[in-house]
């Protein structure tokens, strides 16, 4: 069917915009079989109703782009505003009030108008084609009629609720509960699945925000009994067929509180360079096709990380058992053995199914203590010693070679809580980056890039990690930016990651770097999975795939399983089925990708804030990171953001200037813009909200006080004319503003 959908929406695009009749398109396609016909027409119908495909008042088929229609996925701001992202097009902003019931997350159909609207051009939701939420959380509260059901998220407090309830069944004031959403309406039609525990337990917070995202720890009954039957040792007739490489020394490097092990690697110096050879935990060996362990994985797309917490894709039997490369046990593997010469080029490549046995399991701390040649740790692993400083040699000038390819390095704080035993967060600080992530990071893009180029090369069915260019309004704004504060920047549409590369090259060092790092970070698309090979734009690289972590991502088990099935054993006989079936997957392992994201932004967000809440008066110096019409963000050291409502600068009306980024006040000479340094007190923290409020710290008389504002320009000491000047400065395109998240690594690596 997915093939028959492919070919009526080619003939459809051919016709044009008069589109094309059922009989014409029956014709064209070569139908003429009643069982054929009858599949077209079930196909027909079927595009129809999911608005793939519109008839006209003439009876014509044409396409959603012929129609004027767009189908995407909206998301919904706090003040009720909805964007739908086009590539290469701006978003459709869609008002509050045009919504017609959307939520966030939903796929819904709309049509743009020629109108401008904020960021975008205006339009309104048509109609709702897919729900993205099917379950909610909330919590029993207190009514006059007894203990209700109220949902966690405010989105969906304004609808009534009915709640079905099995038979016997007691709620409890401050139980927390998950449903699911039967119909939505008013009211909206639940049925209890299952309770989860009390609003205060310790972890309750960030299980309920897991639970909001889909995201369960808990695995089926089917699922973890076909675990439990995976044997925990490699059988004797499991090794045939796989090269030996036990005798060789292979480590593995994760963070401290790792326990699920993917990937190892070892290199052996020679004249040339290196032979480094990258082995991958063998995950499709174990998690074979439409199982149930592969129907849950594929399902939940990836493993989550937030703060203390895992929720993986796989049951911990496997993910830290028999699939993870746990040191000095034989593990399946397959292995991208890379030629590397002295300039970081790979020369030649070959992959293999292996096996393996881990000599140590290493961690990045005492990696990065070995390089920097610390006397205990080199004496402690010195047997592996010299492996460890060929691996970051060899990783060193992999990096080179793709620095100087253009690669972009962007370097983003993420955040490192402490929680104390009831889970209170009671420290937050910016996780550190050494030598030894950087090795793994780099050792692992190399294989990936090898495995794409083979799958490429020889068409197999496939997903792909696809990275689009910034679009033209982007990378104008990022320009604008960057010359409001005083750097020459020029990128346009069509500039090469290169070209990106030496902008950023040329101010490194300079107290805007950090900011303007973060600007063209946010510039960039957002990395997807394709069935299709188009690139990567933030690696430089022309083709390229995630292999490397197939115990946490269900693409890269994907991939083992197509690399086996077409490569290993050369088996084409289900090439059709696996050509639609990596289609879905996707399609569905971005969507779990975003979800998974998601959840551990709001993690960290209600965790900063719940660690502001203990400091509130205190006093902070920050860095402005984003300004909008309604105030502007202020991150700390520690990585914690919190807002300046522009309600709360109360010595004169404040104007926003959107192209420069900026809120200005012509009277009384003050400019609040992006990068400047800022003297501020927490008034505000709200764990509920995952909000954190600042005020500006002013002197007694309500003026600012002398130093409290220093710009990462000069405008603080210039002349009133020349003040004057730069307040009234040019103005130019709109840029769409954002808050920066940070994130916590979990000594997970992503690309």
């Amino acid at each position: 069917m997915e093939e028959i959908k492919e070919r009526i929406q080619k003939e459809a695009e051919k016709a044009g915009k008069n589109g094309i009749t059922r009989n014409k398109l029956c014709e064209v396609l070569g139908f003429t079989g009643a069982q054929e016909i009858a599949v077209f027409d079930q196909t027909l119908d079927a595009m129809e109703e999911a608005c793939e495909i519109f008839r006209t008042n003439r009876n014509a088929y044409i396409t959603p782009s012929q129609a004027g229609v767009v189908i995407g996925k909206i998301s919904i701001n706090r003040k009720g505003v909805g964007y739908v992202d086009r590539e290469g097009k701006p978003s459709v902003v869609i008002n509050p009030s045009r919504l017609n019931g959307a939520m966030n997350g939903d796929t819904i159909l709309t049509r743009p108008s020629d109108y401008s609207y904020g960021d975008g051009v205006s339009g309104s939701v048509l109609r709702i084609l897919k729900r993205y939420r099917t379950t909610l959380v909330g919590t029993y509260i207190d009514t006059p009629y007894g203990p209700r059901f109220w949902p966690d998220d405010e989105q969906f407090r304004g609808f009534g609720i009915s709640m079905r309830e099995p038979e016997g069944f007691t709620a409890i004031v401050g139980m927390k509960a998950l449903a699911a959403i039967d119909r939505y309406g008013n009211p909206l039609e639940l049925t209890l699945i299952r309770t989860i525990g009390y609003k205060d337990d310790p972890g309750m917070d960030l299980l309920s925000i897991l639970l909001e995202h889909d995201i369960d720890p808990e695995f089926p009954e089917a699922v973890k009994e076909q675990a439990e039957a995976v044997p925990q040792e490699v059988l004797e007739s499991e090794l045939e067929g796989r090269r030996d490489l036990t005798g060789e020394p292979t480590i593995t490097i994760d963070g401290d509180d790792s326990k699920d092990f993917d990937d190892a690697v070892a290199v052996v110096k020679d004249k040339d360079g290196w032979i480094l050879k990258v082995s991958i935990a063998d995950v499709s060996h174990y998690v074979t096709e439409d199982s149930p362990l592969d129907k849950e994985a594929a399902k939940r797309g990836t493993s989550c990380y937030v703060i203390d917490k895992v929720v993986p894709m796989l049951p911990h039997l496997l993910s830290n058992g028999i699939c993870s490369l746990n040191p000095h046990v034989i593990r399946l593997t397959n292995t991208c053995e890379m030629k590397v010469d002295r300039n970081g080029n790979i020369t030649d490549y070959s992959l293999y199914p292996s096996y393996i046995q881990s000599t140590e399991r290493m961690t990045y701390k005492n990696v990065n203590r070995m390089l920097d040649k610390d006397p205990e740790m080199c004496e402690k692993y010195a047997h592996i010693l010299e492996l460890v400083n060929d691996l970051a040699d060899c990783a060193d000038a992999i990096r080179m070679r793709r620095v100087n390819g253009g690669a972009i390095d962007f370097e983003t704080e993420e955040s490192v809580f402490t929680l104390d035993e009831t889970g209170r967060a009671v420290d937050v600080m910016p996780a550190e980056r050494g030598h030894g992530e950087r090795v793994i990071e780099d050792l692992m893009i190399a294989a990936n890039i090898c495995v794409a180029d083979l799958m490429n090369k020889n068409d197999f069915p496939c997903i792909y990690r696809i990275h689009a260019e910034p679009s033209e309004k982007k990378l104008k704004n990022f320009s604008q930016v960057a010359h409001m504060l005083g750097h020459s920047c020029d990128i346009r549409v069509g500039a090469s990651p290169k070209d990106i590369q030496n902008f950023l090259k040329t101010i490194e060092g300079s107290p805007d770097y950090s900011v303007l790092s973060f600007q063209m970070l946010r510039s960039m698309s957002k990395a997807v999975y394709d069935p299709h090979c188009r690139g990567h734009f933030g690696l430089a690289e022309s083709e390229y795939l995630h292999f490397t972590s197939p115990i946490r991502r269900y693409p890269d088990l994907i991939v083992h399983r197509m690399l086996r099935k077409y490569f290993f054993e050369e088996d084409f006989t289900s090439r059709k089925k696996d050509e639609a079936a990596v289609r879905e997957y996707a399609e569905t392992s971005s969507e779990r990708e975003r979800a998974a994201d998601d959840a551990e932004y709001q993690c960290d967000d209600m965790k900063r804030a719940e660690y502001m809440s203990q400091h509130i008066g205190e006093k902070f110096t920050g860095i402005i990171s984003s300004v909008k019409g309604f105030g502007f963000y202020v991150t700390l050291p520690n990585t914690v953001e919190g807002m300046v409502r522009v309600e709360s600068l109360y010595d004169g009306y404040y104007r926003y200037d959107e192209a420069r980024m900026a809120l200005i006040n012509e009277r009384a000479h003050v400019m609040y813009r992006v990068g400047d340094t800022i003297d501020v007190q927490c008034i505000a923290a709200s764990k509920a909200a995952r909000t954190v409020e600042f005020g500006v710290i002013r002197e007694s008389g309500g003026r600012m006080r002398e130093g409290t504002v220093k710009s990462s320009g000069k405008h603080k000491t210039r002349s009133r004319s020349a003040r004057k000047a730069e307040l009234y400065g040019y103005d130019s395109s709109r840029s769409r503003g954002g808050r920066k998240k940070g994130k916590k690594s979990n000594g997970r690596r992503k690309k």
